[in-house]
């Protein structure tokens, strides 16, 4: 197989439904830029193993998985420009996870912040939610990928990737290059509570494809600075849910006169929140426009979504054979 002259990335997102505000300026908008723009070999992959290590229902997990593909093409991950597959169909994911797991230390696994905040108080934990750093680091070195755009919160979880890429290729020859981080420089959005991150199992958000009229429900009833009782309170955009999205999805004029009409109370909250709806509903229309193309051909994404695992078991099957070899393992290596 012919390697490509392109920088490899990878990137994973839980089938979580669909998908929320949080997801599209954090991270998805960037991916479908990267995908426009095409400088280089773009690996996105629904990571449906990793949405087993908390109890789960299995047909809602099978229609989220749809349902994840669906939005993702429709903000744009065209899958003739890009590869889209799910995790589960590429087998290779888990194989090399059992394999990594001979060279990642017990102590690593229970240091990871997320397992620590994840389990915290949980009488039953499953051993998936410890292991399941193992399998991230599996997803993206079985495609050698050499950058991983990440948020702050995946920091940790890439380095034991690239600590795991380092004891592998020492002790079995240099194998996975040392995948390097691309941080996220979008902002932190937060939940409509104003508590903790958008999550939707935390019921916070704002689905990316909603209809009008339920997305501005929602958003007129965020959370914004808690000391700003009243109209003529000075407000304070720093601790402003409502203004970091301003900065994600408004003008720069619009920016700049929110900041300064909140800080002077010449702007009320419920309108900065129609300013806001304005500005999400001109970037989001295009969306919903394509999804409903979507909808209309469903085969569109099965088909997406068959190529792409077909792409990226090609690209498995090689590494992992590869990996068999240098460890040892199978019949063809004790014939040697």
């Amino acid at each position: 197989m012919v390697a490509s002259s392109k920088p490899r990335v990878f990137s994973g997102i839980q089938p979580t439904g669909q998908l929320h505000i949080g997801n599209w300026l954090g991270a998805v908008r960037t991916w479908a830029g990267q995908v426009a723009a095409q400088r280089e070999d773009l690996f996105f992959c629904v990571v449906d193993a990793h949405a087993i290590t908390l109890e789960y229902d299995p047909d809602e997990l099978r229609r989220n998985i749809v349902e994840m593909a669906r939005d993702l093409i429709a903000c744009g991950l065209d899958p003739e420009r890009c590869t889209l597959f799910v995790q589960s169909d590429v087998r290779e994911h888990t194989e090399l996870a059992w394999y990594l797991g001979g060279v990642t230390p017990l102590g690593d696994l229970y240091r990871m912040t997320q397992f620590k905040d994840k389990s915290e108080g949980r009488e039953h934990v499953l051993s998936a939610l410890l292991t399941y750093p193992v399998l991230m680091s599996a997803d993206i070195l079985l495609y050698k990928a050499t950058i991983v755009p990440v948020g702050e919160d995946q920091v940790q979880h890439l380095e034991l990737a690239r600590e795991t890429a380092r004891r592998f290729n020492h002790r079995f020859g240099e194998t996975f290059p040392e995948p390097q981080p691309r941080l996220s420089h979008a902002p932190r959005i937060m939940g409509l509570d104003g508590q903790s991150k958008m999550s939707k199992s935390k019921g916070n958000t704002i689905g990316l494809f909603e209809d009008k009229d339920a997305f501005w429900n929602k958003l007129r009833g965020a959370f914004t600075d808690p000391q700003r009782l009243r109209r003529s309170d000075p407000g304070r955009p720093e601790v402003c849910n409502i203004y970091t999205m301003h900065k994600a999805i408004s003008t720069p004029e619009q920016v700049d006169l929110t900041y300064r009409e909140c800080t002077s109370a010449q702007r009320g909250c419920i309108d900065c929140k129609k300013i806001l709806m304005e500005s999400f509903e001109r970037e989001l229309v295009p969306l919903r426009t394509k999804r409903a193309e979507i909808d209309a051909r469903p085969e569109l994404v099965r088909d997406a979504l068959c190529d792409g695992a077909a792409k990226a078991r090609r690209i498995a099957e090689e590494t992992a054979a590869d990996v068999r070899e240098r460890m040892g393992l199978g019949s063809s290596a004790a014939a040697r």
